[in-house]
């Protein structure tokens, strides 16, 4: 406040024009899971707190080596062979309460409040994540156990709440016909949901495995979170995670039909009923291929598109963060061209990075009225449009007549 009386002169420092907004992590993968701890020194382990893990070193460190029956160990392998992103690792499996690692239920894995402790468990600890971090995981898998539905319920509320992508398989042993069939009310498998913020993939991959010599199947979940964790960090989120190499596989469970230009193939009619499969064709190798989460068919929105549901959640939550330091100003017309210059700032360098195709964020009177503006409140219009995936690729071909007179012009 200026002093009420100054014989001289003075200078006030006004703070106005737009802020930098910084991105949110997007390359990290939540995984949900159980881990042979008593293989791990005292100091490392953990059992229902979310661990970050930067590499193969931290993941044997903190959850040991593979081990039958345990699914973390061999989840953060799968994650890290695409060769790039983190993982937020919770381990519910706790050798006071469960004699072994068949006793560890559903309940577990999905979580709750310790009426002891008063903290988060099993997958409601997500939610801790941006206290302890400063970001939540964007991805989410709980391999095995997304089998059940329960757990696919639950990783769609907990996803909902922190904006991630929850990835789900289909059971071992499931055949295209149950696929499809379990999209409907009639199915008998884990994939009867129309969420945006759900993928579901099928079949499991075949894995090498050297302790045993072995081939083994695992659950195609974790290898594609990994893949969807190395295309942000080397393309970008608003790159479809689709028509993607999957490293350290060698099959998949069930040979599918695969061709680019064939819409009866079993790959084509499980991505037409909204499931993320593998293509493998003569020369293709094993790739990543679909486009669309389980909202599809059921909705035609572009967020059905992964990397555009993605692309909304990253805007969404990176411009929330940067209000923090808008917050509580006294409001006038410089604190609202800041916040409109602040946010069109960012989505200008989305456009430049080709995240998004174009994008404003405007301040609308008419939704502004006074009465809202007395009691604090403002409201700012953000539109924008992330580039859709080219799905389909149609050409028409025409046999022109007409060309034949250029024969025998000289």
């Amino acid at each position: 406040m200026p002093a009420s009386f100054l014989h001289g002169v003075e200078t006030i420092e006004i703070t106005k024009g737009a802020r930098t907004i910084s991105t949110v992590k997007t390359a990290v993968v939540g995984i949900v899971g159980t881990a042979p701890i008593d293989d791990v020194d005292d100091e490392y382990k953990t059992i229902n707190t979310p661990t970050l893990i930067l590499n193969e070193v931290e993941a044997v460190k903190y959850f040991g080596k593979h081990k039958a029956g345990f699914t973390i160990p061999q989840a953060l392998d799968a994650i890290f062979d695409q060769g790039a992103g983190i993982a937020i690792v919770i381990n519910v499996f706790d050798p006071s309460k469960h004699e072994s690692v068949e006793d560890v239920k559903i309940s577990d894995i999905n979580g709750g409040i310790d009426a002891v402790t008063g903290k988060r468990t099993g997958m409601k600890a997500f939610e801790d994540c941006y206290s302890l971090f400063g970001y939540y995981p964007k991805t989410i898998v709980a391999p095995v156990f997304c089998e059940d539905t329960a757990v696919v319920t639950e990783m769609n509320t907990i996803c909902n709440k922190i904006r991630a992508m929850g990835i789900v398989d289909a059971p071992v042993g499931a055949t295209v016909q149950d696929v499809i069939k379990g999209r409907g009310p009639q199915g008998e498998i884990n994939f009867n949901t129309s969420s945006e913020r759900i993928i579901l993939c099928y079949p499991h991959l075949k894995v090498y495995d050297s302790e045993s010599d072995s081939i083994k199947l695992q659950p195609y979940s974790q290898r594609l979170a990994g893949v969807i964790a190395a295309k942000d960090v080397e393309k970008g989120y608003h790159w479809s995670p689709s028509n993607t190499e999957i490293q350290g596989i060698v099959g998949i469970e069930r040979q599918l039909t695969s061709m680019i230009n064939d819409p009866t193939s079993e790959v084509n009619a499980l991505n037409e009923a909204g499931v993320v499969t593998v293509f493998n064709s003569y020369g293709s190798g094993l790739r990543t291929w679909g486009n669309r989460s389980a909202a599809y068919p059921s909705s035609t929105h572009p967020t059905n598109f992964i990397c555009v549901r993605r692309t909304a959640d990253i805007i969404h939550e990176s411009v929330e963060y940067s209000m923090l330091q808008f917050m509580d100003y006294p409001i006038d017309n410089g604190l609202i061209d800041s916040i409109c210059e602040t946010v069109n700032q960012f989505i200008r360098t989305l456009i430049g990075r080709g995240a998004l195709i174009d994008g404003k964020c405007s301040f609308n009177q008419d939704k502004n009225p006074a009465t809202e503006i007395a009691n604090g409140h403002l409201v700012f219009d953000i539109e924008f449009m992330p580039p859709t995936p080219a799905e389909r690729i149609t050409f028409e071909s025409f046999i022109d007549i007409e060309l034949l007179k250029s024969l025998g012009a000289s």
